[in-house]
């Protein structure tokens, strides 16, 4: 599995406590699965999220490359 950073942003930056984290995953479901674990608020964060892979748009069914960038953008209010 590569290594990959996540950046969060927003919602997903409070309920994660921090701005970004590495981890190992195959595609952004298991990056979401594997920064998740017993974390409940964030999961549920992530699970609204609109994701960027390495500056584009992407699902959560994408495969990472090593060094890949997703950014976990929530829905923003306001206009």
């Amino acid at each position: 599995m590569p290594e990959v950073t996540i950046r969060y942003f927003a919602a997903a930056r409070s309920a994660a406590g921090e701005s970004s984290a590495t981890a190992d995953a195959d595609s952004i479901r298991d990056l979401i699965g594997t920064v998740s674990t017993n974390r409940p608020e964030l999961a549920r964060v992530l699970g609204i999220c609109t994701f960027l892979l390495d500056g584009r748009r992407a699902d959560p069914g994408t495969p990472l490359h090593a060094g890949a960038q997703v950014d976990a953008l929530p829905p923003f209010a306001g206009g």
